[in-house]
């Protein structure tokens, strides 16, 4: 049976580890612990979150790479609004202002429009005035894991059976 958090990515299989997500995952020492909610509307998943200096790009800012990955965190996690395991096809990057080191911000991620097997979403990321420090768009592509991730699934199902 398959438990449904936060950090998960809805996936139908007791056997993907998602723990292990580098964006949300908890498990993962190096990771962002990015902890998204669905939003009061109901229409976007929003986080909550700070960086420490672990992520530092220009000093006392954040590394754009970082800023980027957060932004597509977000973008994918708009994805479960529509039930979809979705990987990201195209995203695009406007860095507005730079990213502070140790102050609260938000990212928001929603879905625009979709089409077929494909998903248009944006993204935003804001300081605690509001203020949008960056936002993005995304074209994400709806997949079945269970066919795409076949090999790598069958192992983590040995894996999980033999600690069992």
């Amino acid at each position: 049976m398959t438990s449904r958090q936060d950090h998960d990515h809805d996936v139908s299989t007791a056997a993907w580890q998602r723990d292990g997500c580098f964006g949300c995952g908890p498990a993962n020492p190096h990771g962002l612990h990015l902890n998204f909610k669905l939003a009061p509307a109901g229409k976007s998943y929003i986080c909550e979150f700070s960086l420490d200096e672990s992520f530092v790009g220009p000093p006392g800012h954040a590394h754009g790479g970082i800023i980027a990955t957060i932004l597509d965190e977000a973008m994918g996690k708009a994805n479960k609004l529509k039930s979809k395991v979705a990987l990201t096809r195209e995203m695009q990057v406007d860095y507005l202002r730079p990213v502070p080191l140790r102050q609260s911000l938000v990212v928001e991620g929603r879905i625009l429009r979709t089409r077929g097997r494909m998903l248009y979403n944006k993204g935003e990321l804001r300081n605690a005035n509001g203020d949008v420090l960056a936002r993005s768009s995304g074209k994400f592509m709806s997949i079945n894991p269970e066919k795409m991730f076949f090999r790598e699934l069958e192992q983590e199902r040995r894996k999980h059976e033999e600690r069992s």
